[in-house]
């Protein structure tokens, strides 16, 4: 039972919280499916290097933070991996536990190919459930992803239990009357649930001290408690998150650790005689995190196989290239690793056509109300809030007939999906639906969407404002002159059917919502006589005969809508050029994606978009190694397989070096939270992925199960990093290639301690480029290590 509250000291409860905040901070957040982002899933390890981050991991995941030592071994024998990689890697390692040659790694690798996979640590559940046979664990899993699912529910559910409840609160008005654990053999748990503190904070403390959890052992006892309850723990991680960006706070993360304390305690009371084995894990939580020698051995060999991926980099980095004087059409795509396959296939076409690579959000930091919605959508990466409020409302009465007709849907879909009308659903209408099912079968139900009205910003933007706010984005763009006759600017999404992540497949960028909005409203912009007089004085020359046209990429289909907003009269003849240049471009981009995607050719790539049984319908960003911010000319020509950010950047054109912060402080980290998903969900899938997306069910808006179980998943599905017989996604930690002066990046890495963690820990690699080669290698410090290309290309 709980202790008396005088029996707790006002230092021992200050430690407890500060190590439940600490466990909190360890877990990466997880967004909501109606705007997925990536997260990098190793957010709170990043202070750590890989070794120590996967000890920290086996000890309260049993997950690993590498592949597995077979994976590498494979690679040395086929030579993937070489001798120079071996060697560069080892003597990179700072570890006391090291080998001390290539040849001890490789038969230090070897060894490992026949350990056991790493265990977590048990909690009383685990315990419990070895000594009564009862499936502890999943007891809990079941019981709490089912109240969790009421209470955090966003609107797919018909009624919620406790509504504007906290968490804690809400979860106890629950337990006290569900029998469920006490029907497992639980017995006396409502009464425990009713005995319990009425605050968080305070049974954490309780529930703490009945368990011997000390102060030593206390922040990895919780995060391996908050790892047991899956993406529930990532949510409330993103309520928190959500709640600092407007600088306030959120409780839900210790409102969850409260509630699996009180499980524990309940179930060390029910089992005395785990007691001396509970005691035993206590004091292994009690160790400092170390790794061992086979986690530094693992370590070493990522880092190979990341320096082997680096040498064929630098090989097609041979140089710098040249582009048009003044091009017919500046297409400028989202950084995106997608765009990259575009980009190359459009510059094939014609001589005349110039690509530009920079955040698809291209810097206007939106919060944006869809044509008839109430909702608004912040569309703009999620390390940043709001700043300017725009609508596509349109037309008043066309608007009101639209949001009858939404309303009709969404009551339709919520009595469709209700439990009491589900079979009277089924009984009435399944005869209607069965033409549709058919249709979906065969992926003739095109979606049909039709171009929202142009956006506007909410009250309009001053003469001034416009001038600076465009002059802005052209000098991040590295934009700001020679314009060409059009220039395109393109947001993207992806087209899927029939698949919750669907988000998931839209611009990062852009908080999971498509481009459309930010590239339509930015045409519009830099077309308005009063931003080009405004361009004008800021130093900016754009041409009488430029014209910025907006448009959408759809990365499934590589298929390109234009959206010409009223702005293109007397422009038509260079339109119909322009559309017969994406059309060719779209045509070699699907033949060369189509190699890569199970059971495809290039003729049937669109109709993968319109399949509802397509469990690959595009790779999405899988495969992502590098990022690269130079000009145009390093990377034009090279094919990077589409496996490469790239933003365009000229170091020479930036004053004061704002724009480089810009981009290593936002873009290049999105780019590693994309990068870190993708190697998390294939390195650690049943940690860190999504699990299997044939048994999917969608719960509350949030994310998905698997089947009936009540564990949230997060991360990635199975499918989107493995085809069926390999990984699709090559675990790799990005690849940061940078044009810049390195005292300009080293400054801004000072300033920003971080980021700076990120390559010092081994999360990204960064290098220099000069003339379109790689000149250096950061090393951690803060320091610079020559790179000849001879040494990298080895």
């Amino acid at each position: 039972m709980f202790l008396k509250q005088s029996q707790i000291t006002p230092v021992r409860l200050s430690k407890v919280l500060e190590a439940a905040e600490a466990a909190a901070r360890a877990i990466p957040p997880a967004f909501p499916l109606d705007a997925t982002v990536a997260v990098n899933p190793f957010l709170g390890q990043t202070k750590e290097d890989l070794a120590t981050a996967a000890a920290r991991l086996a000890r309260v995941s049993g997950s690993r933070a590498t592949q597995a030592a077979t994976d590498y071994t494979a690679a040395i024998r086929a030579g993937r991996i070489t001798e120079v990689d071996l060697e560069a890697a080892l003597e990179a390692s700072n570890s006391p536990l090291k080998p001390r040659t290539v040849s001890a790694l490789k038969v230090a690798a070897g060894n490992a190919e026949t350990s056991p996979p790493p265990r977590a640590l048990p909690t009383v559940a685990d315990l419990a459930a070895e000594a009564t046979g009862t499936d502890w664990p999943s007891v809990i899993e079941k019981t709490f992803g089912l109240w969790a699912a009421g209470h955090f529910d966003r609107g797919q559910a018909l009624w919620t239990p406790t509504p504007g409840a906290d968490a804690f609160s809400a979860w106890r008005e629950w337990a006290i009357h569900d029998l469920t654990p006490e029907i497992a053999g639980l017995k006396g748990f409502c009464a425990h649930v009713a005995e319990a503190p009425d605050t968080a904070e305070r049974a954490i403390l309780f529930a703490s001290e009945a368990l011997g959890i000390t102060d030593e052992a206390a922040e990895t006892a919780f995060h391996r408690l908050f790892m047991s309850l899956g993406g529930w723990s990532q949510h409330a991680r993103w309520m928190l998150w959500q709640a600092e960006l407007k600088e306030d706070t959120d409780r839900t993360m210790a409102d969850l650790l409260a509630i699996r304390l009180i499980f524990e305690e309940a179930l060390l009371a029910h089992v005395p005689a785990i007691a001396e084995r509970w005691a035993e894990t206590v004091a292994a939580h009690e160790q400092p995190v170390e790794p061992s020698a086979e986690q530094v051995v693992l370590a070493i060999l990522q880092d190979a196989a990341d320096r082997a991926h680096q040498r064929g980099l630098a090989v097609a980095l041979d140089g710098a290239g040249e582009t048009p004087e003044r091009p017919e059409l500046q297409a400028a795509f989202c950084i995106d690793v997608r765009s990259e396959v575009f980009r190359r296939a459009l510059e094939s076409v014609d001589a005349g056509i110039e690509t530009i690579g920079f955040a698809g959000f291209f810097g206007l930091p939106l919060a944006h109300r869809s044509h008839a919605s109430d909702t608004i959508e912040a569309r703009l990466p999620v390390l940043l809030n709001p700043a300017i409020e725009t609508t596509s409302q349109g037309d008043p009465e066309k608007d009101r007939a639209d949001r009858i007709s939404l309303r009709a849907s969404r009551a339709w879909g919520r009595f469709r999906q209700a439990a009491v009308s589900s079979f009277a659903f089924v009984e009435a209408m399944g005869p209607l639906y069965s033409v549709k099912l058919i249709r979906s079968a065969l992926g003739l139900a095109g979606k049909g969407d039709k171009a929202e009205p142009t956006p506007q910003v909410i009250g309009g933007l001053d003469a001034a404002t416009k001038g600076e706010t465009g002059a802005a984005v052209l000098k991040a763009m590295s934009l700001t002159k020679g314009h060409g006759r059009i220039v395109l600017l393109l947001g993207h999404g992806g087209n899927v059917t029939n698949n919750p992540h669907e988000s998931a497949y839209h611009c990062g960028a852009c908080g999971g919502y498509t481009g459309e909005v930010s590239a339509r409203l930015l045409a519009v912009l830099l077309n308005d006589p009063e931003t080009r007089a405004g361009l004008k004085e800021r130093g900016i020359e754009v041409a009488d005969d430029t014209l910025f046209v907006a448009g959408l990429h759809d990365t499934t289909t590589d298929a390109i809508t234009i959206y010409e907003d009223g702005q293109t009269a007397g422009r038509e003849s260079d339109l119909a050029q322009v559309r017969k240049w994406l059309s060719a471009a779209g045509e070699i981009t699907r033949a060369e994606r189509a190699l890569r995607m199970p059971g495809a050719k290039a003729s049937t790539v669109p109709a993968r978009a319109t399949n509802w049984a397509e469990i690959r319908p595009e790779w999405g960003l899988a495969g992502c190694a590098a990022f690269i911010a130079a000009p145009r000319e390093a990377t034009t020509g090279r094919d990077l397989g589409g496996r490469a950010f790239l933003h365009s950047y000229d170091w020479k054109a930036d004053d004061g070096f704002a724009t480089l912060e810009l981009i290593i402080t936002a873009p290049v980290v999105v780019a590693s939270w994309i990068s870190l998903q993708y190697y998390g969900s294939s390195v650690a899938p049943e940690t860190f992925g999504g699990g299997n997306k044939l048994i999917h069910n969608v719960v509350g808006g949030i994310g998905v199960i698997e089947g009936n179980s009540g564990r949230l998943r997060p991360g990635l599905p199975w499918q989107g990093v493995h085809d069926g017989e390999r990984l699709a996604h090559e675990p790799l930690r990005l690849s940061v290639m940078i044009e810049a002066p390195r005292e300009a990046i080293i400054d801004i890495l000072e300033r920003h301690p971080d980021v700076a963690a990120l390559f010092d820990n081994g999360w990204l690699h960064l290098f220099t480029l000069k003339d379109g080669r790689v000149d250096a290698r950061y090393v951690p410090g803060l320091a610079w290590e020559e790179q000849a290309d001879a040494a990298i290309a080895a």
